[in-house]
């Protein structure tokens, strides 16, 4: 299994492998037809709730991560996203958040390798 997690602002590049969009909405400036996306899963982004609490703020990292976990965990698009994965040889999973240490993204790559 081979993720990795990317920018939605960078460029496409034939090693990202199937790409997933995982924000819940879709990144601002860019036109569906130069997103390059192979599917979106906005049910695997935070809730909105969780979303707008952290607020990408990294103080709040351990506990977003926790809660975040305990989100995909009880939802059903962890199951979908984990087929995914095991259905392609490379994944890449893109969001839109400037923080790429802090973002959910980060999170679902470690859960998926788990």
């Amino acid at each position: 299994m081979n993720i990795q997690i990317k920018r939605a602002y960078e460029p496409k590049e034939s090693s990202d492998g199937y790409r997933i969009l995982v924000d819940r909405l879709w990144p601002r400036g860019i036109k569906k037809d130069d997103m390059h996306v192979d599917t979106w899963i906005k049910e695997a982004a935070p809730s909105n709730e969780l979303r707008k609490w952290f607020n990408h703020e990294p103080e709040k990292w351990n506990d977003f991560k926790k809660k975040y976990t305990d989100e995909l965990i009880k939802s059903g698009p962890f199951e979908e996203l984990s087929k995914l994965v095991h259905q392609h040889k490379k994944v890449t999973l893109v969001y839109s958040a400037k923080d790429e240490l802090h973002n959910q993204a980060v999170v679902l790559k470690e859960v998926l390798e788990k």
